[in-house]
């Protein structure tokens, strides 16, 4: 059985080796996308178009090998840069594929702007449903390149991005590269919207201006706009995001986000996931959307909405911030245990004694033990020449985990999470407790 070569074109045939040149020309099965497989259109081997699902593509490739033909599978630039590479390899194994790698897009486009590439971040869109990596890749990023996709055009990225209020990125567009209608524009994202692009093109951002505040954990109260006196203080704020302990890939709720102080910090940890920032009040929502735009938390998304009602549509969380109070009723409670997904954390910071007492009947009536922990924070004050220090507000806090669906015999599969703190505020005290809860192993919650 004849091992399966894998060539990268560059944007021009002429770099094309002798030695690869050959092996195309000995090829009895070519495999591609349709516009490469058009460059050897007058080639006499079979053609196999390269389309979805990717899995008929190859489970052809393996009828093919079957039959001991010399099988050529053709991509652009690289195999394994973004390419079809790491699936042949999952599929056929290591010792059934050859790579040869040619120049890649990133390398060209670098090439005409005359800027080194190795730095510069690279995102692909295909088959995407939303721009999520390139979000995330903006906000740690001065230069970003972009594969492209038929539905994620630079006229629909440009647009997408407007409506995030991102404005700090110029963005450069390469149509046709290496070929004689070969374009490389540079367009403000407005300007961008209304152009027409050739379906062959890729994109590299580059940082225009930088954020107004360098987007980091722990940021002062007075870097963030937002109501006087309405906002999770610096040093509670690290102790529900600690609490939390967010993971990059996480997907993560903010409920009550107020000026979006938690769920902007939450963004640097969840930086290869999302962060929802729900708030119900409009102007705390002008709020949440000027401090992600002055700070660069492009990873936030804003919900404007009334709880429980607009959590419906929203993505299971991994991890749950309540930070705005329970409401009057468990329902914004109920709803984030319920929807929270097999090991995801849930913390609150409660403002009353009540709500920390309704919230604690709640998880006693599930059979689910938990702790509370207080926490005192105080800043230096100048006094008389000297200095004293002031207790900042109560604060407790809860959080919860839910248990993995494949636990052991022995363990109960809850759906709910596992409370692991509760943080609550008082305008008037001058200490902060926090509680931590866990489900019972072994039984359901009664």
């Amino acid at each position: 059985m004849h091992k399966v070569h894998v060539i990268g074109l560059g944007v021009d045939l002429r770099d094309l080796s002798l030695v690869i040149s050959k092996r195309i020309e000995s090829a009895d099965v070519l495999i591609g996308g349709n516009r490469l497989l058009d460059i050897f259109r007058d080639h006499t081997a079979l053609k196999v178009s390269i389309g979805s699902p990717l899995e008929d593509v190859i489970e052809r490739i393996n009828q093919e090998m079957k039959t001991d033909r010399e099988i050529v599978v053709l991509t652009d630039g690289d195999p394994l840069f973004y390419g079809f590479g790491k699936r042949l390899i999952e599929a056929l194994g290591r010792e059934m594929v050859v790579f040869h790698p040619n120049v890649t897009t990133l390398q060209v486009a670098a090439s005409r702007l005359k800027i080194p590439w190795h730095d510069i971040q690279t995102v692909s869109l295909h088959g995407r449903k939303d721009i999520r990596p390139l979000l995330a890749a903006l906000v740690r990023n001065d230069r970003v390149a972009v594969f492209t996709d038929p539905d994620f055009h630079p006229a629909k990225i440009a647009d997408e991005l407007i409506w995030k209020g991102i404005d700090a990125f110029d963005m450069y567009v390469f149509e046709d590269l290496g070929t004689e209608s070969e374009k490389v524009r540079c367009f403000e994202l407005e300007d961008a919207t209304k152009m027409t692009f050739s379906p062959l093109n890729f994109v590299i951002f580059d940082r225009a201006k930088q954020p107004e505040i360098s987007l980091c954990l722990g940021l002062d109260d007075d870097s963030y706009l937002h109501e006087k006196g309405l906002i999770t203080k610096k040093e509670i704020r690290a102790a529900g995001l600690s609490a939390l302990e967010i993971e990059p890939d996480n997907i993560v709720w903010d409920l009550g986000a107020g000026c979006g102080s938690v769920a902007i910090e939450a963004s640097i940890l969840a930086y290869d996931g999302s962060v929802l920032a729900v708030e119900k009040n409009p102007e705390r929502i002008q709020y949440i959307s000027q401090n992600i735009r002055r700070m660069g938390a492009y990873v936030v998304e804003v919900v404007h909405g009334e709880m429980p009602g607009c959590l419906e549509s929203l993505p299971d969380p991994e991890r749950v911030f309540i930070g705005g109070g329970i409401g009057e009723d468990n329902k914004v409670l109920e709803e984030a245990i319920n929807r929270l997904k097999p090991g995801g954390r849930l913390v609150l910071h409660l403002v009353l004694m009540g709500s920390l007492t309704r919230a604690r009947d709640y998880l006693n009536d599930l059979k689910w033990p938990y702790s509370i922990t207080q926490v005192q924070v105080s800043r230096s004050k100048s006094t008389a020449g000297d200095q004293r220090l002031e207790a900042l507000n109560l604060v407790k806090s809860p959080k919860t985990v839910m248990p993995d669906p494949g636990s052991s015999p022995g363990q109960a599969l809850i759906r709910h999470p596992e409370v692991i703190g509760f943080i609550g505020f008082s305008d008037k005290s001058e200490s902060s407790t926090g509680c931590s809860l866990s489900p019972p192993r072994g039984r359901e919650p009664e």
